[in-house]
């Protein structure tokens, strides 16, 4: 299974990121919260207002988070060994999870609900951060160093001579003209060596001699 070194490892990402949940719903809750108890209350009360309103609202949002994140990360590390790897799928299948759990109070049309739309969001995270890390590797991407410039002409002269066909020969002035050449025996082959002479004819027999006479 593949691990993501960025993060703490399963358990302890759970706790964490529910430390992180309630922070996060706390003090968004406190500047949400605040700003209403300070325009609901009248002149000369809204600090006071504003307080009682972050006090009462603001833990609630981060308990909210906090019960969100942590069901999502449980959710993240189970699927995660279940399948024994981890990808995009992991975390869309956590939330839609998370959201019908969230939901199971208001019936089952309501979980089915909120599984898509914790699911949905949790893919458009999930891609634009896929998109954002890709643009970081291309920005980072480590590039060959540059060549001096006698070097780059260099290297560009041997890639012209290898792009380039062989070129036929040219004329130069005030030397022979290769078409005008003629070739040696009228332009025909030279005859090849002649073979050895033909053997002699061997000598006739001799005739003979009777007696003294000749035959």
């Amino acid at each position: 299974m593949s691990s993501d070194h960025s993060r703490d490892p399963c358990p302890y990402n759970i706790v964490n990121d529910i430390g992180v949940g309630f922070c996060m719903g706390s003090i968004g809750g406190s500047i949400w919260h605040g700003f209403k108890g300070y325009r609901n209350s009248p002149r000369g009360e809204r600090f006071v207002g504003s307080l009682t309103a972050i006090k009462a609202r603001a833990p609630v949002l981060g308990g909210n988070f906090a019960v969100w994140s942590g069901l999502f990360n449980a959710g993240d590390c189970l699927i995660a060994g279940v399948r024994g790897k981890e990808d995009a799928w992991n975390p869309i299948i956590a939330g839609g999870a998370t959201g019908a759990i969230l939901a199971a109070r208001n019936g089952p049309r309501v979980m089915a609900v909120s599984a898509v739309f914790g699911a949905a969001i949790l893919a458009v995270m999930e891609g634009v951060g896929a998109m954002l890390n890709r643009m970081q590797s291309e920005t980072y991407k480590p590039q060959a160093p540059l060549l001096p410039p006698e070097a780059q002409a260099q290297v560009q002269a041997q890639q012209d001579a290898l792009a380039s066909p062989i070129a036929a020969p040219t004329y130069v002035p005030g030397a022979p003209n290769p078409s005008h050449i003629q070739p040696a025996n009228d332009g025909f082959l030279p005859e090849p060596a002649s073979a050895a002479a033909p053997a002699p004819p061997p000598p006739a027999p001799a005739k003979t001699r009777f007696f003294g006479l000749s035959g």
